[in-house]
């Protein structure tokens, strides 16, 4: 009788995880149509285990924090630290980051020229070339940092990322648009600084840019987050789901569909 109260004791700690994450429902809050491929291998090794994982679209950068502040969804999956911590501070959110992810690269596109050579050519020669550049002051920060290693303009010493007032030598006239829309502007200006979640979007072959972002995996302020409500920081489902999205279901989709785009952060540790 001890015996089979043993294994009944057993079987019943062994089954409670599952329980406790079966038959659960939630949505996330992305930025972009790739975030379904991106999160198709977690979505369907979740819903094995009874978790419905369901991404909401949101057209600006602005919203998905907003939501998920006000319960609207449970997690959202669209923002690197610097924004988070700029928008979370900005808006008073009580928001908590739970995993880090990837770096999407923001690189230097451009309809009218086929190298950064051709461009600084023109600029040297005297003409009065367009940047498009996200409006939204991180990754507008992270932009001019991106115009700065490529030659087309000088930054004096700031702390996280730079603004405006950084600016000294510009060599070409920046235009803020927002990052939405920046892909929108690639043929009628001469170059733009395009998210990589929005170039993947377009289906832009990040081969094609002119200038490549220098990743730098040890500053976390362009690695993605997965947050939540402070409250749920601690909930086994919402880190399981994130523990899921960082595994091998997602490395094969990154490698198969979008290689030159991502660098993952467990893949690096």
């Amino acid at each position: 009788m001890k015996k089979l109260l043993a294994i009944v004791l057993t079987l019943a700690v062994l089954t409670l995880p599952v329980l406790s994450l079966a038959d659960t429902d939630i949505t996330l809050g992305v930025t972009g149509a790739f975030y379904e491929d991106l999160w198709q291998g977690a979505v369907d090794a979740l819903a094995e285990e009874g978790i419905h994982l369901t991404l909401q679209q949101f057209s600006d950068f602005a919203i998905p924090n907003n939501a998920l502040n006000d319960g609207s969804i449970e997690m959202n999956a669209f923002q690197h630290h610097a924004y988070f911590n700029n928008d979370t501070q900005t808006n008073g959110y009580d928001l908590a980051v739970i995993a880090d992810t990837f770096v999407i690269t923001m690189n230097l596109y451009s309809g009218k020229y086929d190298s950064l050579d051709s461009l600084k050519a023109d600029v040297d020669a005297g003409k009065q070339l367009k940047v498009v550049v996200p409006n939204d002051a991180t990754n507008y920060g992270r932009a001019l940092i991106l115009l700065r290693d490529a030659g087309l303009l000088d930054l004096t010493e700031y702390e996280s990322t730079p603004n405006v007032e950084n600016i000294v030598d510009a060599k070409v006239e920046l235009v803020e648009v927002n990052a939405s829309m920046t892909y929108q502007y690639l043929e009628d200006a001469d170059a733009c600084a395009i998210n990589g979640n929005y170039a993947a979007s377009y289906g832009v072959d990040p081969a094609s840019s002119i200038f490549d972002e220098n990743v730098d995996l040890s500053n976390e302020s362009f690695i993605c987050v997965i947050a939540v409500r402070s409250a749920d920081k601690d909930n086994e489902i919402y880190n399981h789901v994130a523990d899921v999205f960082r595994s091998d279901v997602t490395t094969q989709i990154v490698k198969e569909k979008f290689d030159g785009f991502f660098y993952l952060t467990w893949e690096e540790n």
